[in-house]
């Protein structure tokens, strides 16, 4: 019987989501389908789909249907299978690759630069601070020391008769500053020497604080003397301190040389207190002269050693 598809009765499998598979129809003249053909309806699965036809040209495409009440829609016929293509034509072969150049020769090596200057020094670091002076120890005994040493031949006194100093230069000082002295200050004197001297001549012998005779040996009549030595030894003890007539010195001391003809020690002493010209308020400067009584060139005389010590 021929039925509109509005007509087709509502089939089922009696399984949820089971649908009606509409294969193809055909239209007639009349609006009725012709023929119909379905598979049976089982749940969730579709109609087997039947082989692709080969692709040739595409056909016209049919006129669209009147519009009505849209029906579900038919599923997608299968895509044709492609045609096969053509083999690829075969890579021809690479050609063979050129042979490698030889390598260069090594450039020679440059030489090295010159040096940079150096830097300049930091600055130095500040002095540490000095470290406090211990304590001198006390002793209950007046201090010894050396005053004066001296370091060369005194000048020659010869072809003269005044009076000069046999002393030379040296180190420290042969000055007592004013007030200086004290009572019980001693101190001793020690002097060698070359002199010469024509017989019956008079040589003499002055120990002095500037010009205050502290001892002498006197006039000493000498003997033929030739290149001889001669010794001087002096002490002082101060026994009282003030102006002149106050202050007080004692001077001792010896005075010996080597004579020619017997090679005797021959000279003179003296002890002498000077107690009205000698001022310990005044600066003090010792001196030693010499002096000859006749300007004979065989007489002559200088000193070559000479240390003055405070010896209490």
């Amino acid at each position: 019987m021929d039925l509109r598809i509005s007509q087709l009765p509502f089939v089922t499998s009696g399984a949820p989501n089971s649908i009606l598979a509409v294969v193809d129809y055909t239209t007639a003249v009349t609006g009725v389908t012709s023929a119909i053909y379905f598979s049976s309806v089982t749940a969730n699965l579709s109609g087997a789909t039947g082989t692709s036809g080969t692709n040739g040209t595409s056909g016209t495409n049919g006129t669209s249907g009147t519009n009505g009440t849209s029906g579900t829609n038919g599923t997608s016929g299968t895509n044709g299978t492609s045609g096969t293509n053509g083999t690829s034509g075969a890579n021809g072969t690479s050609g063979s690759s050129g042979t490698s150049g030889s390598s260069g020769s090594s450039g020679t090596s440059g030489t090295n630069g010159t040096s940079g200057t150096n830097g300049t020094s930091g600055t130095n670091g500040t002095s540490g601070t000095n470290g406090t002076s211990g304590t001198s120890p006390v002793s209950s005994y007046p201090y010894v020391y050396g005053l004066f040493s001296q370091t060369g031949n005194s000048d020659t006194i010869s072809g003269t008769t005044s009076e000069f100093s046999l002393i030379g230069g040296g180190k420290g000082s042969l000055l007592i500053p004013a007030n200086g002295f004290s009572v019980g200050d001693s101190f001793s004197v020690k002097m060698f020497g070359d002199l010469g001297a024509q017989n019956n001549d008079t040589l003499t012998i002055k120990v002095k604080s500037g010009s205050v005779i502290l001892g002498t040996t006197g006039a000493i009549t000498m003997p033929s003397v030739t290149n001889s030595h001669f010794t001087l030894d002096v002490g002082f003890t101060i026994r009282a301190t003030g102006s002149t007539t106050n202050a007080s010195i004692i001077s001792s001391g010896v005075y010996s040389f080597n004579a020619n003809a017997s090679g005797s020690y021959e000279g003179s002493s003296f002890s002498t207190l000077n107690n009205t010209t000698f001022d310990t308020t005044s600066s003090n400067t010792l001196d030693i002269t010499a002096q000859f009584s006749s300007t004979n060139a065989a007489n002559f005389i200088y000193s070559e050693f000479l240390v003055l010590n405070k010896i209490y």
